[in-house]
């Protein structure tokens, strides 16, 4: 839109409507210098206005929640995501749009918030979440994000944050001026904040992940006994391994759900199916880090939420909701981005999460106002 806005100004009348540029091309009457415009105007967009502190780096989940972007209906991005059945007739054309994306990949701003006088962006990768499990779809997605880190190092952004790990392109480009931050060390920080205080073992999926590593180091140190579910007997030993010689026996590798009959306290990074759920024991909780979150079949137990955090309440600009969080609410990677910018911290936060910067990264967070969302949810 901001390219028929600015020939608008430019040459007065060259469209034939202002807001309806569907309309100037069905009518034959687009302006040729339309993708010229839209180039100069991306190339300087950070010339004349504020150069943003902080870029989030988010993805889309699946066909559905690709339709929750806040370009497309701004009404439904006000809201918590849920699937609606009207827009059931729209899932060839978002099919479609993502086989475009993959043919040509692209990124794409969505919105600007403002937090205080701090400007950050909101940039999304095309890419649907099962595409990151398609090993030939690998390329193009790290593409992608690398082009995202180097159009944020040319603004001049401070920080920006990931959804993964980072290191690769801090290796490649080791110049950068923009803090590439994947925010999971707060996500780890939010997970075991939410666990009981008198736990004494917990069953973790997901163990070997990033995530799943940090969250059993740190628990170890606790005291806590974690039954990790892995397959791989070498990248168990390897976590076991980084743990302290004295903590190492409260790791302990479990290859099947019937280990967990007896844990009331699930820590989920690894979607499971209603099957696997049935072997938790009534009265279980199921935290969880895995996105798309896992489906309430249980009536007996109960469901955390991801892994998030409500902003500050000076927060300003929040017009839609990130997937499906309340207005005011961002995932706990995102929030780790934001406060990664606020403290001014010059370090990259990639690779592997350090374990001994959790409770630093969860003080900061608290420090300036972020929350902590304890919501719960029931099988109805």
């Amino acid at each position: 839109m901001c390219r028929y806005h600015s020939l608008h100004h430019v040459e007065k009348d060259s469209n034939y409507c202002l807001f309806m540029p569907l309309f100037d091309a069905l009518g034959n009457t687009l302006n040729k210098k339309s993708w010229e415009e839209q180039r100069k105007n991306s190339l300087n967009s950070g010339v004349n206005g504020r150069v943003p502190d902080f870029v989030f780096l988010a993805h889309i989940v699946d066909m559905s929640s690709a339709m929750h972007a806040p370009f497309l209906v701004r009404s439904m991005a006000s809201l918590p995501f849920h699937t609606r059945l009207y827009l059931i007739p729209f899932w060839p054309v978002s099919f479609t749009v993502m086989l475009l994306m993959w043919a040509k990949s692209k990124t794409f701003l969505i919105s600007f918030y403002c937090l205080r006088n701090r400007l950050h962006q909101t940039w999304v990768v095309p890419r649907f979440g099962f595409q990151y499990f398609l090993p030939f779809a690998a390329k193009g997605i790290n593409r992608q994000i690398e082009e995202a880190i180097l159009r944020a190092d040319r603004l001049g952004v401070k920080n920006e944050a990931l959804n993964g790990g980072g290191a690769i392109f801090v290796k490649k480009h080791p110049n950068l001026k923009v803090r590439v931050v994947h925010g999971n060390t707060l996500t780890a920080a939010v997970i075991l904040r939410e666990l009981p205080q008198d736990v004494t073992e917990v069953f973790l999926t997901g163990a070997t992940s990033k995530l799943g590593r940090a969250i059993s180091l740190y628990l170890c140190r606790k005291g806590v006994r974690v039954l990790m579910l892995t397959l791989s007997t070498e990248r168990f030993r390897k976590i076991q391994k980084e743990a302290s010689a004295d903590c190492q026996k409260y790791l302990v590798q479990v290859t099947k759900y019937q280990a967990a009959q007896k844990c009331k306290t699930w820590i989920v990074g690894k979607w499971i199916t209603h099957s696997e759920q049935r072997f938790a024991p009534p009265g279980t909780h199921f935290h969880q880090f895995v996105v798309p979150a896992t489906k309430p079949y249980r009536r007996d137990c109960t469901y955390g939420n991801l892994a998030a955090m409500r902003l500050p309440e000076d927060v300003q600009g929040l017009g839609s909701c990130e997937y499906s969080m309340d207005r005011g609410i961002v995932h706990a990677c995102h929030a780790g981005g934001v406060v990664h910018s606020l403290e001014g911290w010059k370090h990259n936060e990639v690779g592997a999460i350090d374990v001994d910067r959790i409770d630093l990264v969860w003080e900061a967070a608290i420090n300036h106002g972020f929350k902590l969302i304890s919501a719960t949810k029931h099988k109805d």
